[in-house]
């Protein structure tokens, strides 16, 4: 006996026209062996299933639509992290910087402020600043200690357009350097930073292997994990 299946809405709405039967391979195990090639009906509601696929893709949309587009300096970090990551430039933690720089002749450039270089420094470190405090008082210049007054900062730094200079009277283009700052950066992706976390030793990195300098490291976790680890530091005194 043939045995036909259907599902009825309980609602009278017109989304829901009567269910469109088909054909299921399953029998009825009760069935009689002369209706046993006979096969049940199944109810199936197209016009719910569409609905549901078309959710779907809407918030598939949506998602995609609501993504916000790259800020100009996040796009900035990720030319300059693409170059660094091309260049094969190296992270190295704070102990494998001190042993490099005791057993292999590595010179660990700081380009924190003077000021914060005075302060405590690995022992033999090079300081060249790769960002300054505003020198000049042009009314551009005027206003930009304006805008930093109005967030609490009274010391305003501009790049130092004479970074390059400086470190090619220090150091040569095959000499081995590890770039340090105070928090590193990280060219490492995470959830949240997919990019890393760009910071002035890795800015001075993309520099100095775009003009050239041919064996550049990256001080991971920055001169702050350095002095966390009591790793061996040097101080000058203030003129």
């Amino acid at each position: 006996m043939v045995a036909l299946t259907s599902v009825t809405p309980h609602s009278s709405n017109k989304l829901y026209p009567t269910p469109f039967i088909c054909y299921s391979n399953s029998v009825n195990e009760n069935t009689s062996s002369s209706s046993s090639s006979s096969s049940n009906f199944i109810a199936i509601n197209p016009i719910k299933r569409r609905h549901s696929h078309s959710l779907s893709r809407l918030t598939i949309r949506s998602s995609a639509a609501t993504k916000p587009p790259k800020s100009p300096a996040e796009q900035d970090w990720k030319t300059k992290r693409e170059l660094l990551l091309e260049k094969r430039v190296r992270s190295v933690d704070v102990k494998e910087a001190l042993r490099l720089q005791q057993e292999n002749s590595f010179v660990i450039l700081d380009v924190r402020p003077i000021a914060e270089f005075k302060e405590g420094h690995p022992p033999g470190a090079i300081n060249v600043q790769i960002y300054r405090l505003i020198k000049e008082w042009t009314a551009w210049d005027i206003a930009r200690r304006a805008a930093f007054a109005f967030f609490g900062i009274f010391a305003g730094t501009e790049e130092n357009p004479e970074f390059l200079q400086d470190v090619a009277s220090k150091l040569d283009k095959n000499s081995k350097i590890i770039v340090a700052c105070s928090s590193g950066g990280t060219m490492k992706p995470t959830q949240n930073l997919p990019e890393g976390q760009q910071s002035r030793s890795l800015i001075a990195a993309y520099l100095l292997v775009l003009n050239g300098y041919n064996n550049v490291f990256h001080l991971e976790g920055g001169l702050y994990q350095w002095f966390k680890e009591d790793l061996p530091i040097e101080s000058e005194e203030e003129e």
